[in-house]
């Protein structure tokens, strides 16, 4: 609240808000009529009819002007009449009566310059600020700082006991008044209180300024007389006290003093206990968190090396599958080659068989066709051996000469004779055509037939 300096900042902060309210509260003007624009800077404020009215009819009697509240009058000379607002009390009264015409709440009446007088005051609450500088019973300087909140009860109690004759502020003389009884009564009250009670408790101040103001106020019943004392015709409506400052910037440490240290201590040992509880959690959170890590890294090694033995296993199984199907598959490529080979060297074997046995049909069929052409030319020979026996007998010498050169000479022209003899065999009937394998062992074999009938014919011609 104070500084080191001696300078109590937070008092003179209240001191200065308190002066801006009072300030608010007093000059507060009344408002712009509806629709009409403010004067320009600098120039003179207009003046309404009643201020015209006014100053024609020359100078008002002491107290009877209007004041701060809006009155209207209207008519001329000695035909008047005021017009008093709902909110603001009035009092008409006239030369030669002790009481008044009119008295209330918003009464409007006839008005005679020459012989009446009239009072407005306003009706509304009125509010009192107080700064009380007071001293405590040990000594101390204390500013108490309320507000004391009033209306007009008893109008006609009031404006003859009350002055409000200030045309500018009915109020401010009747404020003045209480505001001191007001602080009065604090400052009464504080110099039987120690400096902590007026700081820490409020209450007694409160009810002894509010039982004061409203015997003032609003008087007190008179039980031995058999009367009621009015008081000021006023009605207390509300006291409260707002603020209570040490006026000692020092004092005002002293006493914050203990319990900021108490509050540093409790603070202290707060943060103490919160890092010791934080440290104990974060050693338990680490050993927590490290124990998990560890549990974790067992349970990740764990499960690679399940998987690893199961990634093994599978490989191992496959590569064991592969390799039983690659021996399989080998087995039956195997088994197919075999299959294929021995089919293809039974096919050879039966193509073989089969040629052979062609081979032999076709050699038998060559020997019946030879044995046939033979019968026929042995037929045809006979036919002719008639006609040629002439003619062979007339070669036997030669034959015989011949034969006597020897076999390969008769083999030679045998060969050489062959086209001729073939050329004179009778022509066949179809011509058929034999293919005949590797084995010329047939061919030999019918060369020596031919041979064989040759020499026959040779031995027969000779």
């Amino acid at each position: 609240m104070g500084s080191n300096s001696g300078k109590n900042t937070y008092l003179d902060q209240v001191v200065a808000q308190q002066a801006a309210l009072e300030d608010d509260l007093r000059t507060r003007k009344p408002a712009l009529a509806a629709g009409s624009m403010p004067p320009p800077p600098g120039a003179p404020a207009p003046r309404g009819a009643v201020a015209k009215r006014a100053e024609s009819a020359g100078p008002r009697p002491h107290g009877s002007g209007p004041g701060p509240v809006e009155v209207r009058v209207t008519g001329f000379w000695r035909r008047r009449t005021v017009l008093v607002p709902p909110n603001a009390f009035v009092v008409h009264t006239r030369r030669g009566r002790s009481e008044p015409l009119h008295i209330g709440l918003g009464v409007s009446f006839r008005f005679n310059p020459a012989t009446d007088s009239y009072l407005v005051v306003p009706g509304a609450m009125q509010t009192i600020l107080i700064n009380a500088y007071c001293i405590c019973s040990e000594l101390q300087g204390v500013l108490v700082q309320g507000y004391v909140q009033w209306i007009i009860e008893d109008f006609g109690t009031a404006y003859r006991k009350l002055d409000f004759s200030d045309a500018d502020d009915p109020m401010r003389l009747v404020n003045i008044q209480l505001r001191e009884q007001a602080e009065a009564a604090i400052k009464d009250k504080v110099s039987t209180m120690g400096v902590r009670d007026v700081l820490s408790d409020k209450q007694p101040i409160i009810e002894e300024l509010t039982a004061r103001l409203r015997a003032v106020a609003e008087g007190s019943a008179d039980a031995g007389e058999g009367r009621s004392d009015r008081g000021l015709g006023l009605r207390i409506v509300t006291v409260q006290i707002k603020e209570a400052v040490v006026s000692s910037s020092t004092l005002w440490e002293n006493l914050q003093k203990p319990y900021r240290s108490e509050q540093n201590q409790i603070a202290r040992l707060a943060e103490l206990s919160a890092q010791e509880v934080i440290s104990a959690k974060e050693t338990a959170t680490h050993r927590t968190a490290e124990e998990r890590r560890i549990e974790n890294e067992r349970e990740l090694a764990e499960l690679r090396a399940r998987h690893e033995a199961s990634r093994f296993d599978r490989e191992t199984s496959e590569q064991l599958r592969r390799t039983t199907r690659e021996h399989d598959d080998q087995r039956t490529v195997a088994d197919l080659v075999q299959e294929t080979a021995l089919h293809a060297l039974r096919l050879e074997r039966e193509q073989h068989t089969e040629q052979t046995e062609n081979l032999r049909r076709r050699q038998e069929l060559r020997r019946e066709e030879l044995d046939g052409e033979l019968a026929l030319a042995d037929a045809r020979s006979r036919a002719e051996h008639e006609t040629k026996l002439r003619q062979l007998e007339r070669d036997r010498v030669r034959v015989n000469t011949a034969n006597e050169q020897g076999a390969a000479n008769i083999q030679a022209r045998l060969i050489d004779n062959l086209p001729q003899i073939v050329s004179q065999l009778p022509a066949p009937a179809e011509l058929k055509t034999y293919q005949l394998g590797g084995d010329l062992s047939g061919l030999a074999s019918l060369l020596a037939q031919l041979t064989g009938v040759i020499e026959t014919w040779s031995v027969r011609d000779s």
